[in-house]
């Protein structure tokens, strides 16, 4: 029977739960085994967890292939020594450039599935232009500075953002405290009362929805009563927690990010029964929750 690793970020984030619970249900699905890790965001901890498997591999824990989501930089040499190993390597969420040169070294199916990062950020610049058609300052909660998505999410967010609209950014880590601590200690600034925000947007609904949490913690009051009234979007968009939370009003908006993880495995050991290498890679498109065009509907209502 076909085992695999599905290495994951973090524990913390729901987008990471529902990338583990696809894994496992596609493995199901498949009849092959499937065991999944975390590295608690930490590149080096997840280095060495694989590297670790991959070392110790033996005829009777014998591993086919590894499925992961970097938390830090693409692994290169992660990968080529799995790929020696004979171990098939694929990347989600990353794009990374060595997945061609490991397919002409070695004789195991090595690529990337991912979403389109960049228009996740576009999304979120339409969702902003159709909710403050006036414009407005913006509060963006990005994710690590580091972190590949992040850049992408947010290129993406400046290349389709109206004039008229300004972004202003603080850092969080994906996850919902970091984003109750990226926007409390903005709003512990003298200037944050300065400035007329007009909406927030998180890159990952987790951290917009430690912002929502903050702005209620917040002493009650003209300043309170402003924020909390502000639109806040997110992204990720998970059935049980994004797009509920859209539904309940606590976000207005968010963008729908394929779950890759099953999609990943389901490729991998397709490949590796068959024998024929996949496409080095694979793209699936975000979409907008609720739809833009709903969302002018609902905006259009209001002035009406």
């Amino acid at each position: 029977m076909l085992r695999f690793v599905l290495s994951l970020v973090s524990q913390d984030n729901d987008y990471q739960q529902a990338q583990a619970a696809a894994g496992e249900e596609t493995a199901l699905r498949l009849g092959v085994n499937v065991e999944v890790m975390f590295c608690n965001g930490d590149a080096i901890k997840q280095s060495q967890q694989l590297l670790t498997i991959i070392q110790s591999r033996t005829p009777t824990s014998h591993i086919s292939g590894i499925v992961v989501q970097p938390a830090g930089t693409g692994m290169r040499q992660v990968a080529a020594a799995a790929a020696a190993a004979g171990i098939g390597w694929a990347v989600l969420h990353k794009e990374v450039d060595y997945t061609a040169e490991l397919l002409k070294r070695h004789s195991v199916p090595a690529f990337m599935v991912s979403s389109d990062h960049a228009e996740e950020g576009r999304i979120q610049a339409r969702q902003l232009a159709l909710l403050l058609r006036q414009g407005g300052l913006v509060v963006c909660v990005m994710g690590p500075r580091a972190d590949s998505i992040a850049k992408r999410r947010f290129e993406g967010l400046n290349q389709a953002i109206p004039a008229n609209i300004k972004i202003l950014t603080v850092s969080g880590k994906w996850t919902e405290q970091s984003g109750y601590n990226a926007i409390s200690s903005w709003l512990r600034l003298s200037t944050s009362q300065q400035q007329a925000v007009s909406a927030i947007v998180s890159q990952n609904d987790a951290m917009a929805l430690g912002v929502k949490k903050a702005l209620l913690d917040l002493p009650s009051g003209e300043f309170k009563e402003r924020l909390m009234s502000l639109p806040v979007i997110g992204c990720d968009g998970l059935p049980r927690s994004g797009q509920v939370w859209v539904q309940k009003g606590l976000l207005k908006a968010t963008v729908v990010v394929p779950v890759l993880a099953g999609i990943g495995l389901e490729i991998l050991a397709q490949a590796m029964k068959t024998g024929k290498p996949p496409k080095e890679l694979t793209v699936v498109p975000p979409t907008s929750y609720p739809s833009l065009a709903d969302l002018g509907k609902s905006m259009d209502s209001r002035i009406i």
